[in-house]
C-alpha cells in the first residue's frame, strides 16, 4: 500500500509542475511576439522570423552531423558545470564557517567574476591549444566563483541559534549540517547553480566558435562566414532549449523536491 501512496504522491507533484510550466511558456510567446516584431521592422536578412527559425531547426537536426556536434558541446559543458558546481560549492561551503576565509576569498573572487569569459577563452587557447579541454577549462574558471559564492553566502547566513541550540541537544556536526544547515543552503546553491548553468552553455559555445574545436560552436562560426543567418539563429536557439532542458528538466524538480519543506508554510491552497 506505501508504494502505491508514494506513486500517487509523485505523481501528483509531477503533474502540478508540469502544469506550472504554462507561465513560462506564456512569457516565452511574448518573447516570440516582440521578435516577430522585430522581423516585420529589420526583414530576414538582420532577423529571420520566429517560423522561419523552426523551419532551420527542423533541417538542422535532420542532418548527419548535428548529433555529434551537439553532443560534443553537451559533453563539454555539462562537465565543465559539473566540475564548476562541485569544486566551487565545497569550497565555498568550507570558506563559510571561517570568517577569515571569507575575507580572503572575496577579492579572488571578485577579480575572476571581473575578467571576460572571452579573456579565458583566449588563454585557454594560448596554454591548451583548440581542443574540447579548452572549452571545459574555460567554463570551470568562468562559473566557479558564482557556484563558490552561493555556498558561501547559503552557510554565512544559516540561523547560528538554531545550531547552538542543536549541539545543546547533543546533535553532532553532521546532524546539524543535515537538518539546519543544508536546508537553508539548498536556497542559495541552486539559483547559483542555475545560472551557472545558462554560463556553462554560452560560454562552450563562445570557446567552440573562437576556437574552430567542432561542436555547437564551430558550426556556428561556419554559419558566420556564410551569412546564413536562419541557420546562426537556429544554432542559438538550440542552444537556449539545451539551457532550458538543464535548468527546467534537471535542476528545477531536485530542487522543488528539496525544498519540500517550504510548503508547511504556504497558505492552503496558494502554490507558488
Amino acid at each position: 500500500m506505501k508504494p502505491v501512496a508514494s506513486f500517487l504522491a509523485w505523481t501528483g507533484w509531477a503533474g502540478r509542475y508540469v502544469w506550472s510550466a504554462w507561465a513560462g511558456a506564456a512569457g516565452l510567446f511574448c518573447l516570440a511576439a516582440a521578435w516577430q516584431a522585430g522581423h516585420e521592422i529589420y526583414g530576414s536578412f538582420v532577423l529571420p522570423s520566429p517560423w522561419e527559425t523552426v523551419l532551420a531547426v527542423v533541417n538542422l537536426v535532420h542532418e548527419a552531423n548535428f548529433a555529434q556536434a551537439a553532443g560534443e558541446t553537451a559533453s563539454r559543458s555539462l562537465a565543465g558545470f559539473a566540475l564548476a558546481v562541485l569544486i566551487g560549492s565545497i569550497t565555498g561551503i568550507i570558506a563559510g564557517y571561517s570568517f577569515a576565509t571569507m575575507r580572503l576569498t572575496r577579492p579572488i573572487v571578485t577579480v575572476i567574476l571581473g575578467v571576460p569569459p572571452i579573456a579565458w577563452i583566449v588563454l585557454a587557447l594560448i596554454w591548451f591549444g583548440s581542443s574540447g579541454g579548452s572549452a571545459v577549462l574555460t567554463v570551470v574558471v568562468a562559473a566557479l566563483p558564482i557556484s563558490f559564492a552561493g555556498g558561501l553566502q547559503g552557510v554565512a547566513t544559516r540561523d547560528r541559534a538554531l545550531d547552538v541550540m542543536a549541539r545543546s541537544f547533543g546533535a553532532g556536526p553532521w546532524m546539524r549540517f543535515r537538518t539546519i544547515t543544508l536546508p537553508h543552503l539548498v536556497s542559495y546553491l541552486f539559483p547559483a547553480w542555475t545560472t551557472t548553468a545558462g554560463s556553462a552553455w554560452k560560454i562552450t559555445v563562445m570557446a567552440e566558435l573562437l576556437s574552430n574545436s567542432g561542436g555547437l560552436g564551430g558550426d556556428l562560426a561556419t554559419a558566420r562566414a556564410l551569412f546564413d543567418i536562419p541557420r546562426v539563429m537556429a544554432l542559438i536557439v538550440v542552444t537556449v532549449i539545451f539551457a532550458l532542458f538543464t535548468e527546467y528538466v534537471l535542476l528545477d524538480p531536485i530542487r522543488d523536491r528539496l525544498e519540500k519543506w517550504r510548503e508547511a508554510g504556504v497558505p492552503w491552497g496558494v502554490k507558488r
